[in-house]
């Protein structure tokens, strides 16, 4: 029965399917698409008319549009969380992600009950190098430490710049002997040869201090143990 002043759209059965498509397409609960989308969409050759193949073919440009648009926004949506997460001057985690990293490693060690320490390092007389060298004769040595940290660690650990002349190092499956043994390492290793900036040589002299992962601690909390453990041995060593 005809209702009369009610005009049938011709594209409903045509919109609805599209819809539903792009629906999955969203959730990402479609598989392949089949090769001919009529026959994917279930049309038939008489809901084939030229004007709704034009529409179909309009609908299906914008919804691989928006597809495109998706991926471009994800993708820029990663490049601004791995922004968010760099340090400044070095290719290191800054102090927010360090600290979010170092929440991850203590929940692992209380929930598995894994070993893991941190170690606390501090570049002495960065002052010293930016009144004699200049900021540059600074920013090169602290590019110097980033790099003979992460040269001289495993995959699974974790290098950070908390700020200024500080930086953290998560050592995974290491109790505090080994990490001593680690640390002690690393810094020889940071201070074996100065750094070149300009027709400067500029020496490094680093301090550091160890804390096992104490899971009962916040994050900020073990950073600040661990600050403590190498003013204790700052002065110990003189």
């Amino acid at each position: 029965m005809k209702i009369s002043g009610v005009r049938a759209d011709p594209l409903a059965g045509v919109r609805r399917r599209v819809a539903l498509q792009s629906a999955a397409d969203a959730s990402g609960l479609a598989t392949a698409r089949a090769p001919d989308s009529a026959a994917f969409l279930g049309l038939t050759e008489t809901d084939m008319s030229p004007q709704v193949q034009a529409a179909l073919g309009q609908l299906l440009t914008e919804i691989d549009e928006l597809r495109k648009e998706v991926t471009r926004l994800k993708a820029h949506l990663a490049d601004a969380e791995e922004a968010a997460d760099q340090d400044v001057l070095t290719p290191l985690l800054n102090r927010r992600a360090f600290v979010r990293e170092l929440g991850r490693t203590m929940a692992f060690a209380q929930r598995y009950g894994a070993s893991a320490s941190l170690v606390y390092f501090d570049v002495d007389g960065l002052k010293a190098v930016n009144d004699r060298f200049g900021h540059a004769g600074g920013d090169e040595a602290l590019k110097a430490v980033a790099r003979r940290l992460t040269a001289n660690v495993r995959e699974t650990d974790i290098v950070g710049r908390l700020g200024g002349d500080e930086f953290g190092v998560i050592l995974a499956q290491a109790d505090e002997p080994a990490a001593l043994s680690k640390a002690a390492q690393l810094g020889a290793m940071v201070q074996a040869e100065p750094v070149q900036s300009g027709e400067w040589m500029v020496p490094l002299h680093i301090s550091w201090g160890v804390r096992q992962i104490d899971p009962a601690l916040t994050p900020e909390d073990m950073l600040a143990a661990a600050d403590a453990a190498m003013y204790v041995r700052k002065r110990a060593v003189g």
